[in-house]
């Protein structure tokens, strides 16, 4: 390991270029999985939630469906999907997507289930239809904690795209397979550098952003 990490100083910048469009598709990789991720498993969380299930067993179908998208690893979704779709960021991001909607799905189904049932039953009791209440009185509630799920998926995500690249599923853990297979452990470490700011970059990026909605949610009440 010493003398690993000795030929890893100093990092490598000769195709610096190459690698920042590597991780710039990684970025994207992530991004659109957990955006369309999270846009498919707020259908499947309120038919998962026991309060806006139409039935007990639709409620048990949708469980079952998010449990096994979160029990399968997002490694096996990608090798599937690298082997239906082919090699390359599609691949990657279809894996994502899936892993998206396992991670939102759970938490969005119980965000839902814990909101406040008072204007939900009054809304009942004079006769709203289900869709209207959902739309009125469940979601402007359960809102906040999705949107915190949502940002937690994304950095998920980030972190995941790198490892799907390694089994073909493109992004910058393409590059750095190659690198650590050439020896090349000046460009692994330049990579590895890549990788911890483009985290960090996003990490910084969600946890501000739940601040000021936890600040909005504070002024509003």
């Amino acid at each position: 390991m010493g003398i690993i990490v000795g030929e890893m100083i100093p990092p490598a910048t000769d195709r610096f270029f190459p690698m920042l469009d590597a991780i710039l598709v990684t970025f994207q990789m992530a991004l659109v999985g957990t955006v369309f991720g999270v846009i498919l498993s707020l259908p499947l969380a309120l038919l998962a939630a026991q309060n806006t299930t139409p039935s007990a067993f639709v409620r048990h179908l949708a469980r079952g469906l998010i449990s096994f998208f979160r029990t399968v690893p997002d490694l096996a979704w990608a090798l599937f999907f690298v082997a239906s779709v082919g090699l390359g960021p599609f691949a990657g991001t279809l894996a994502l997507l899936i892993d998206t909607i396992g991670f939102c799905g759970r938490f969005f189904a119980e965000t839902i289930e814990e909101v406040d049932a008072g204007p939900n039953d009054a809304l009942t009791a004079i006769g709203v239809r289900a869709t209207d209440r959902i739309a009125v009185a469940i979601l402007p509630s359960a809102l906040p904690g999705m949107t915190a799920s949502s940002l937690f998926a994304l950095e998920k995500s980030v972190r995941s795209s790198v490892v799907l690249g390694l089994v073909g599923a493109g992004g910058i853990g393409a590059e750095l397979a190659v690198s650590m297979e050439m020896f090349r452990y000046d460009q692994a470490a330049t990579i590895i550098l890549m990788i911890f700011i483009l985290v960090l970059a996003v990490e910084q990026l969600s946890g501000k952003t739940r601040s000021t909605l936890l600040n909005l949610r504070k002024t509003n009440v």
